[in-house]
C-alpha cells in the first residue's frame, strides 16, 4: 500500500511539473495558474488518470489496435480536456490543445516511468 501510494505521489509531482512546462513552453495552459493552482490540476488529472483513463483504452482497445497505439494520444487529450473542465484554472481552449499538452504529459510520465524502473533495478 505504501508503495502505491508512492507511486501517486510521484505521478501527482509530474502531472503538476508536466502541466508547468506546458504553460512555459506552448502557453497552452494559463501562465497565472499559481503553483497551487498548478498542484491541483496535477493532482485532478492524477485522479482521472487512475480511474478514467484505464475505462477509456478499453473502450477504445480496437481503435488502438487499428492505430497501432496512435490513439492514446488522443485519450491522453481526452482526460486532459475533462482535468480543463473539472478545473477551470487551466483553461485549454481547445481539444486539440488538450492533446498537445497530453503529449507533454505523456512523455514526462514516460521520463518518470524509466526513471523509477531504473531505480529499482539498481536497488534489487
Amino acid at each position: 500500500m505504501e508503495k502505491q501510494l508512492f507511486t501517486f505521489v510521484v505521478r501527482w509531482l509530474a502531472n503538476s511539473a508536466a502541466l508547468w512546462l506546458s504553460a512555459s513552453l506552448l502557453h497552452l495552459v494559463d501562465d497565472s495558474t499559481s503553483l497551487i493552482g498548478l498542484a491541483v490540476g496535477g493532482l485532478i488529472l492524477s485522479v482521472l488518470n487512475a480511474i478514467i483513463k484505464p475505462i477509456l483504452i478499453v473502450l477504445t482497445l480496437p481503435a488502438i489496435a487499428m492505430t497501432l497505439g496512435f490513439f492514446l494520444i488522443i485519450i491522453n487529450g481526452v482526460v486532459v480536456y475533462l482535468a480543463s473542465l473539472i478545473y477551470k484554472p487551466l483553461q485549454i481552449e481547445s481539444f486539440w490543445e488538450a492533446v498537445l499538452v497530453g503529449i507533454v504529459i505523456g512523455l514526462v510520465n514516460y521520463m518518470v516511468t524509466i526513471t523509477a524502473e531504473a531505480i529499482g533495478k539498481r536497488n534489487a
